[in-house]
């Protein structure tokens, strides 16, 4: 695999990590007893763009964009569709039966 395409791959993946992923561990967090060290360093906080402790002691999450995710993923599906050899031979198809239909035939 190329260079361009592992990295696409791996935005691609990230992208779905944020769009599709749980946020299980994030409500464990805001909402139950305050976990060991140990236990945080198993728990997946990969949707979360911010945690903050505000004065008052209660914690704030912020979660990144689902929807901007799934816009993302959806752009690079489009802009990788040209490559494939199933849109090339569509677009082939299309082509040729426009011709036909130009024609007469």
């Amino acid at each position: 695999m190329t260079r361009n395409g592992k990295k696409s791959r791996s935005l691609k993946n990230g992208y779905e990590k944020l769009a599709f992923g749980s946020v299980n561990d994030a409500v464990r967090l805001l909402f139950g007893d305050e976990p060991e060290p140990a236990e945080l360093e198993k728990m997946d906080f990969g949707n979360i763009a911010e945690i903050r402790r505000l004065k008052d002691g209660a914690l704030e999450i912020k979660f990144y964009d689902r929807l901007r995710a799934l816009d993302c993923l959806r752009s690079l599906s489009e802009q990788g569709a040209g490559d494939s050899p199933l849109y090339r031979a569509l677009q082939q198809c299309a082509k040729e039966t426009w011709e036909e239909k130009k024609d007469g035939a």
